[in-house]
């Protein structure tokens, strides 16, 4: 083993053991998972304790309604509340946090802005509606602390949201991949020049697209002269993962903050710093590609993950035998070029799963059946598969400012 991979777990282990200790005396929910553990190494960890799944802490909420019994210390000790969207069961999940966990998030995006070379120099614009998903609320305090101008976009249209960039002359933009896109095509139809901007970077979170290099490199090219990176967190978990400054296209988890597993294809999470509301040994639900261990050309140690997330473990699809995630139909359909927006409908045909393709064709789209063809060919290539396309008239399709939802599943 290295040096570095061993200072990295010997941090991980004493952290996790100075976690137990908070939690197991007051913790209801983990009290009873975890009963009578002693911790002998990380090892000794992952064989040991069982996985925390969605489902539980969803049902363990409507026991124990509103908050669950995921709690390390009295509820008059959380100050900040988010949830998440609703769940397979129509549920949101509510998710409270001490002040000092909230520091540990905030500690947590000041690590995404460093790798994205953000410092307190910088002006940055939320391009986000402050609603009770934790979102960016954490990168918006944490820049703050750094020292940024922070410029909030809730409440704004998408037209009013360009002007104040470009009038608050801002550097850095947050908000999805979708969202960058969509700017960028409103700026467009006002006539609006994006090289007016004064953007460099373009911090993106919510959606695999700020991995997906076709996406990366249309974003780049529609705001002239910022550099996208990409992040990924989630509300039960908080911020997770940073853009590798020297392998675009790659997230290295903060192994400082989290012990990261990859159980057949799956992150697992266990937070270190959280432990008001902690996860331990979490099943995210995200599909990755670990890289071989060792040290990345940006100088880390931290876990790297090839491409991203690259999706829900419920997302991917088998069409008649092949494996479909929607990062790599992001990927062709970005590639193609030509496309503003476009729609998945997964459908069921005689027992067979199948896809068909809406795609809304930009200013730069040649005709419709040109544009069809050549993406429809595209797919052929890279997935083997013949995959209906129909393009649509231009404004038909929807546009989104948060996590975008372009996969429909008919029955």
């Amino acid at each position: 083993m290295t040096s570095g991979r061993a200072a990295i777990e010997a941090d991980q282990l004493a952290k996790l053991r100075a976690l137990l200790d908070t939690i197991l005396p007051s913790n209801r929910f983990y009290a009873s998972k975890l009963a009578g553990l002693e911790i002998a190494s990380l090892q000794d960890f992952t064989a040991r304790v069982p996985f925390t799944g969605k489902q539980e802490l969803i049902d363990d909420q409507g026991a124990h309604p509103p908050y669950g019994s995921n709690l390390t210390y009295p509820l008059a000790a959380y100050p900040r509340f988010s949830q998440t969207s609703a769940t397979s069961t129509g549920r949101p999940l509510r998710w409270l946090d001490t002040a000092e966990s909230w520091r540990w998030m905030l500690g947590n995006w000041k690590r995404v802005f460093q790798a994205a070379d953000v410092t307190g120099a910088d002006r940055i614009f939320f391009a986000f509606s402050f609603g009770p998903f934790l979102g960016f609320w954490t990168a918006f305090e944490a820049a703050a602390e750094m020292g940024c101008l922070c410029l909030p976009g809730g409440g704004l249209g998408s037209a009013a949201r360009l002007q104040s960039i470009l009038d608050n002359q801002a550097t850095v933009l947050c908000c999805t991949p979708t969202y960058a896109m969509h700017l960028a095509e409103v700026a467009a139809e006002q006539g609006i020049d994006l090289k007016r901007s004064r953007l460099r970077r373009i911090v993106v979170a919510g959606e695999p697209g700020g991995s997906v290099e076709a996406t990366r490199r249309h974003i780049e090219s529609q705001w002239p002269g910022a550099r996208v990176a990409d992040h990924h967190g989630m509300t039960e978990v908080g911020p997770v993962t940073y853009s590798c400054p020297a392998h675009p296209g790659v997230l290295h988890v903060i192994e400082s903050s989290y012990i990261a597993e990859v159980v057949e294809g799956e992150l697992v999470l266990t937070n270190l710093g959280r432990a008001g509301s902690p996860l331990i040994r979490y099943r995210t639900g995200d599909l990755v590609k670990p890289a071989p261990p060792g040290q990345c050309a940006c100088g880390t140690w931290d876990m790297a993950l090839e491409g991203g997330i690259l999706c829900r473990n419920d997302d991917m699809v088998v069409i008649r035998g092949v494996n479909v995630f929607p990062g790599a139909v992001e990927e062709i359909l970005r590639s193609a070029g030509g496309v503003a927006e476009y729609r998945v409908h997964l459908t069921n045909e005689r027992s067979l799963a199948e896809l068909r393709i809406e795609v809304e064709p930009d200013h730069t789209s040649p005709d419709a059946a040109t544009l069809s063809r050549r993406i429809a060919s595209a797919f052929r290539e890279a997935l083997a598969l013949r995959v209906p396309v129909a393009v649509v008239e231009r404004g038909t399709l929807p546009r989104f400012e948060l996590k975008a939802k372009r996969w429909v599943r008919n029955a």
